[in-house]
């Protein structure tokens, strides 16, 4: 077993790949803290100049502010105390990285933990904003078969796209995670099988533990119980993370999915299902207005990605602070030491 660590962990994956069941087993574990989705990091990141200097107190305060009283994030998720968390950020080192990191541990605080995570499916799409301000996280990749990913994700009440953007976005995900393997390396970045998770979630959480450094422990196997308590029944999307982990829905595309949907979703998604070891069923081919559709979406996705890349990195060049992070070690627990 490799030696305990404090580094961040990030999940990532295609909306509906059973992301919030990874974030409960991980929450679950007895030194790692998972909240909620919080929507304030990928946020903040974006109007961070708002604030301007951060080495100036007022400043901090503005953004400290912001995150833990504005309309924009869900920082009540946490049932942190805001003023206390504004004051920490106050007197904190003066760098967006470092106020993040500082509700995050503060939340690992009050769950008596020393390490800190956080989920949200789209970080796939902002792993240069991760890397900027956490260069030493760990990223974990949850992929699910695409077929049930789409026809998951369609069912969505949140979701306004249709079957043509669901398709690319789990392309877009599983092409995100091959180049991030292959740049990142393996005690950086990890990748498992939403399949193997729910059919055999001892034998699947065992190898993410040691990637992570981590001692197994057989709670994450019971995540229902916290989610029970933490995952609104109003959410009715999430409720499977309520039960006992089960494969009930794997392969319910079959049923889910219109005839021309799944023509159309395995056909475009054909090579990188077989390159994640599911098996094609044989569907027709798509017809050729389908797929004319689907291929203008990727082109217009294409440049939009890339145009977005071009203006982040001359927006970059404007920033008035270092974005990194500056605090480091395990989350004081049980009067140690804080090691940033």
């Amino acid at each position: 077993m490799t030696s305990q660590t404090s580094r961040p962990i990030f999940v990532i994956g295609c909306p509906r790949s059973g992301t919030t069941l990874l974030q409960q087993m991980l929450h679950s574990h007895p030194r790692i803290a998972f909240p909620s989705e919080t929507r304030f990091v990928h946020t903040s990141y974006e109007v961070r100049h708002t604030f301007g200097d951060l080495e100036l107190e007022e400043n901090r305060r503005k953004l400290a502010e912001w995150i833990a009283k504005g309309r924009d994030t869900k920082f009540h998720v946490l049932k942190l105390d805001a003023e206390d968390i504004i004051e920490e950020i106050v007197h904190g080192p003066p760098t967006l990285g470092s106020a993040l990191a500082i509700i995050f541990r503060a939340y690992a605080r009050e769950h008596g933990k020393p390490r800190w995570g956080d989920k949200r499916p789209s970080y796939f799409r902002r792993m240069p904003m991760l890397r900027r301000m956490f260069p030493d996280a760990q990223f974990i990749h949850l992929v699910r078969d695409g077929r049930d990913a789409v026809s998951s994700l369609k069912k969505m009440p949140w979701y306004h796209g249709d079957t043509y953007s669901a398709a690319l976005t789990w392309r877009e995900a599983v092409d995100t995670g091959k180049r991030l393997r292959e740049r990142l390396g393996p005690d950086t970045f990890y990748e498992f099988h939403y399949e193997d998770l729910v059919a055999q979630p001892e034998d699947a959480l065992k190898p993410l533990c040691e990637f992570l450094g981590e001692e197994y422990d057989p709670a994450m196997t019971k995540a229902y119980e916290h989610a029970r308590k933490t995952v609104p029944s109003a959410r009715k999307w999430h409720l499977r993370t309520h039960e006992a982990p089960n494969t009930r829905n794997v392969g319910a595309w079959r049923d889910r999915l219109e005839d021309w949907e799944a023509d159309l979703v395995e056909h475009v998604l054909a090579s990188r299902l077989v390159d994640h070891g599911y098996t094609l069923s044989g569907v027709s081919r798509p017809s050729a207005a389908h797929l004319a559709t689907f291929h203008r979406l990727a082109a217009h996705r294409w440049r939009s990605r890339h145009a977005h890349a071009v203006l982040d990195r001359l927006v970059q060049t404007r920033d008035p602070n270092p974005v990194v992070s500056l605090l480091d070690g395990p989350v004081p627990v049980d009067g140690t030491s804080d090691e940033g």
